[in-house]
């Protein structure tokens, strides 16, 4: 199985440095870039971003780790996608996620009371066969539309991934989507949402390829912060925090091993530190690039 792993940007990439980064990422042959949905934020929105990035690269894949659906009309998104997998076949990699990260901005993506997951999974539908379809005609609960076509379709649609690590969401990607991108888990966990992942998959008559299920990790460099163990425990209560964000290069290595035993191969690795992103790009070129295999 392919193991890849890409660059994550978070809150603190804002767009004057973002030209820079991508070009860096390109000339390094890093795999992908992945942006953050953090809408109050300098950050870069992740589809422009995955725009911009794929317009000055010719290798560079970008991804959206992890975007909303719920809330965005899934025609839209599919015109988006279908446009950038036109301009850019195969490096593009949309990651959908159930709400927002951050508590604050769950209102601006606006859904019906107590109904965020059942209209994720109904846009999720019409998004698959929006870009997989010449022309749709869908009566849903949610949406209706006639004869929508979103123009031509790339040879191979892009996969749809979905994050999440809820028993709920793990269960939507075997039934619903291509892959997985987690977060903040201990190895042991990863391997039991890959496990629930394949057992909703099979009960759905369907099968997720090897090599799509993946992990964010956070690397901080310096060492766990409080701030950052705060985060950890927030996120996974009783796990210790040095299992779930690498504090050192070797630390990272050791969660990346365990991660592979457990079946994930494909990563998304986030800086935190005192050391400038040049420095973090050129330990990361060094330690994790011979890590991918072909």
């Amino acid at each position: 199985m392919k193991i890849r792993i890409g660059v994550g940007l978070g809150a603190e990439t804002e767009p004057a440095e973002f030209s820079e980064i991508v070009d860096r990422l390109e000339t390094a042959g890093v795999d992908s870039v992945w942006l953050s949905e953090i809408v109050y934020s300098g950050a870069v929105d992740p589809f422009i971003g995955m725009a911009h990035a794929l317009s000055r690269t010719t290798r560079l894949k970008a991804g959206t780790s992890v975007a909303v659906l719920p809330g965005r009309h899934p025609v839209l998104v599919a015109k988006q996608l279908a446009s950038l997998a036109a301009l850019a076949p195969k490096r593009v990699l949309p990651v959908f996620g159930l709400r927002p990260a951050r508590r604050a901005e769950r209102n601006i993506f606006e859904v019906p009371d107590g109904r965020r997951a059942d209209l994720f999974d109904e846009s999720l539908g019409l998004l698959r066969a929006l870009l997989s379809q010449e022309t749709v005609d869908f009566a849903g609960e949610f949406f209706k539309i006639d004869s929508a076509s979103v123009g031509p379709l790339p040879h191979t649609p892009p996969d749809i991934w979905l994050g999440g690590t809820a028993p709920a969401g793990l269960r939507r990607v075997g039934r619903l989507a291509d892959g997985w991108l987690g977060s903040f888990l201990p190895a042991e966990d990863a391997r039991q949402a890959r496990e629930t992942i394949e057992a909703a998959a099979a009960e759905a008559g369907r099968e997720i390829e090897p090599d799509h299920y993946g992990l964010s990790v956070l690397i901080a460099e310096g060492g766990i912060t409080p701030e950052l163990a705060a985060v950890a425990t927030g996120r996974r209560p009783g796990v210790d925090p040095a299992r779930i964000i690498a504090g050192s290069w070797p630390e990272l290595h050791r969660l990346l091993d365990g991660y592979i035993e457990a079946g994930l191969t494909k990563f998304v690795v986030y800086h935190r530190g005192p050391a400038p992103f040049d420095e973090f790009l050129d330990r990361f070129t060094t330690e994790l690039l011979p890590r991918q295999t072909t």
